[in-house]
């Protein structure tokens, strides 16, 4: 017969071997954190582009697919034009002006294939800067 003690079980998780390897852990961290240089930022100086943006120039499609031209930044009443018209107009206002953007404000009984057409027109014709104007809802 053997004399051997039946194991008893153990309950227990022994926490320090963690406790150390956390401590080495973060000995590394505090050795290693003054060394990392943070990304340096070139800010821009107070005076040197800080002139206003310029107001878009708007384009209207009329549900009768009619469209108006308005220079918002000079405060035009709307202009009827032709296509072509348009097109020039917009290109010498952007020769004038490379960062004049155009707005497009179709109306709600427009089909998009107009607005579209309009845009594509544009495009072509390498006007930048082209976007949709919307109105928020609730207004």
């Amino acid at each position: 017969m053997s004399l051997r003690r039946p194991r008893k079980l153990m309950n227990q998780i022994n926490v320090v071997p963690y406790i150390d390897v956390m401590l080495v852990l973060l000995i590394i961290f505090m050795i290693t954190a003054p060394l990392v240089n943070p990304g340096q930022i070139d800010l821009p100086q107070v005076g040197q582009s800080l002139k206003p943006p310029v107001a878009p120039l708007q384009i209207t499609i009329k549900a009768d697919k009619r469209l108006l031209l308005r220079d918002l930044d000079k405060g035009q009443k709307d202009q009827e034009v032709s296509r072509e018209e348009l097109v020039q107009a917009v290109k010498d206002k952007q020769e004038n002006n490379p960062e004049q953007s155009v707005v497009i404000a179709g109306d709600k009984n427009v089909r998009y294939e107009e607005v579209l057409s309009v845009m594509d027109i544009l495009q072509q014709n390498q006007v930048r800067k082209i976007g949709l104007l919307a109105k928020p809802k609730g207004q």
